[in-house]
């Protein structure tokens, strides 16, 4: 194959998917660019998102091997000619990629881009093009693929962070951490005195009980299986948990509220919580749903079920803002984090499928 001369080449080290389930396998690959439009970071840490974890367990062996992660942070090392809003040496949190054309986009409503599943899980460019091509590995997932040590990124996915903080403490908050508190705030608007619970206590429900605790709703209920996090969100926002391999749910909820609730936030996927989410909603209350499917019409009876991609985030603009409220000690959501070596991806992997890790962090590069 006939490769240009002139297009810059980055050696990278990165983990690749290539058996299905997984181990993810550390290899030197060569990443091309960046174009004009692009930005090449050098990654200094990446979340590791349950997306991540279910692309490794269901991935097809007929597809081409992939480079996963979409949580990184880093800084910019070089910059395209046409990007304006970033230049080199900036500190940035990356995000899920858009394509600044169509109408959502242009209205500012990135989540809704209509190239979003092409442009998050194509595992290439919009173009069509990918930088990984000349090792046989696809890439730019979620516009970054950051379980590198490079990535590349654009401007509407690269989000400018204070040079002061610690990019590994940022890095979650592109993705699992958006979501969880861009649902309670940008999803759902909750306001100050409606009741909320949380169906799933990992990184995605624990940033929403922070977020409710920031907003003032009351009371905030954290469902889950496992103690140790039903301990943590009550110690970052929860009025109530309940533990519910050992409780039924709809009576406990119906005791603390003495009716149901206005929100709930369904994370786990489990068709029965599904029904029991909306079991457990005040008339006209709404159910908020993350694993891309919608409610059943037929028992919702006049309730709302919306589908949450990203918590409605502008990252620009939302990214900020959560951490300002870090900075100010209402979000510490630092506190759900435990780090790792790059390599040591696989255990990283599996100590969060146990549940033992809530949000997995690989130190990629020194800060």
């Amino acid at each position: 194959m006939h490769h240009r001369s002139d297009v810059h080449v980055q050696k990278i080290q990165a983990a690749v998917l290539r058996k299905k389930g997984g181990p993810l396998s550390i290899e030197p690959l060569e990443l091309e660019g960046p174009r004009d439009d692009e930005v090449l970071v050098r990654i200094v840490a990446t979340g590791i998102c349950h997306t991540d974890i279910g692309y490794c367990d269901n991935w097809d062996e007929t597809d081409q091997p992939e480079v996963l992660g979409h949580e990184g942070a880093g800084v910019v090392e070089q910059v395209g000619r046409r990007v304006k809003s970033i230049n080199r040496g900036d500190h940035v949190v990356l995000s899920f990629q858009s394509c600044g054309r169509c109408g959502p986009c242009r209205s500012g409503q990135p989540t809704r881009c209509r190239r979003f599943y092409e442009a998050n899980f194509g595992f290439r460019r919009l173009d069509g093009s990918n930088a990984l091509h000349r090792s046989g590995v696809r890439g730019h997932f979620f516009g970054q693929s950051s379980f590198a040590t490079y990535s590349l990124a654009t401007e509407r996915n690269a989000v400018k962070v204070p040079r002061d903080l610690p990019l590994g403490i940022l890095s979650p908050l592109g993705c699992g951490i958006q979501t969880g508190a861009g649902t309670v705030m940008n999803s759902l608007h909750v306001s100050k005195g409606s009741s909320i619970a949380i169906f799933g206590t990992g990184a995605v429900g624990l940033a929403a009980v922070m977020a409710a605790r920031i907003v003032g709703a009351n009371p905030i209920i954290g469902v889950d299986r496992i103690p140790t996090r039903l301990q943590l969100a009550l110690e970052l926002g929860a009025t109530h948990v309940i533990d519910n391999r050992h409780a039924v749910v709809a009576s406990r909820i119906s005791d603390i509220t003495g009716k149901g609730v206005d929100y709930v936030l369904e994370i786990t996927g489990n068709p029965n919580m599904v029904r029991l989410a909306i079991d457990v909603l005040n008339p006209r209350g709404t159910v908020a749903l993350f694993t891309g499917e919608s409610g059943p019409d037929s028992l919702l009876e006049g309730r709302n079920s919306i589908s949450i991609v990203e918590g409605d985030a502008v990252p620009q603009l939302f990214i900020p803002k959560l951490i300002s409220f870090y900075q100010e000690g209402l979000f510490p959501f630092d506190r759900l984090e435990k780090f790792y070596r790059l390599s040591e991806i696989n255990q990283a992997i599996a100590d969060a499928k146990r549940g033992d890790t809530i949000k997995p962090v690989l130190r990629v590069s020194e800060e």
